[in-house]
């Protein structure tokens, strides 16, 4: 039998905000396009339902031209707390845990695929892993540029 680790794509990472803009910056579409997706690549959400069986569905628009269309449907939705999301057409489950202490905003978004072969193939033919860093780079730089705009 598999573990889930054998299975999983996982980045952890503390961010120096409150959690309610943490929080805000997954959960309102109009945040999503300014961090979303890799270095290069631009995001359009074309909807966005947050609510339990609510679907969101955005495209990925690659510097070389290439568009990744994506459709999600939110599982579980816990405030300030979890987001699952099962992504229709790669079939993973996407997990983001929201934890706040000693004022920062720890953040654990893992990847769950049905099995460790679709795992290893997201990873090579859409480095999921690289992108998923990427995306929380730009998360970071996105919420610290929100907090000086709300401090002002």
């Amino acid at each position: 039998m598999e573990t889930a680790g054998n299975r999983e794509i996982r980045a952890t990472k503390s961010f120096k905000v409150p959690l309610n803009l943490m929080w805000d910056a997954w959960s309102k579409a109009e945040h999503i396009p300014h961090w979303f997706g890799p270095n290069g690549f631009t995001c359009k959400v074309h909807t966005m339902d947050f609510t339990e069986g609510g679907e969101w569905n955005l495209t990925l628009h690659g510097a070389d031209g290439n568009d990744f269309e994506s459709r999600s449907v939110f599982r579980e939705i816990i405030p300030f707390r979890k987001i699952v999301a099962e992504h229709v057409k790669l079939h993973v489950i996407t997990t983001v845990l929201f934890e706040f202490s000693n004022e920062e905003t720890h953040l654990d978004w893992s990847l769950e695929f049905d099995t460790a072969e679709m795992r290893d193939a997201a990873a090579e033919t859409y480095n999921v892993e690289q992108g998923q860093l990427e995306s929380i780079d730009r998360l970071e730089k996105y919420v610290a540029k929100l907090l000086t705009n709300d401090s002002q």
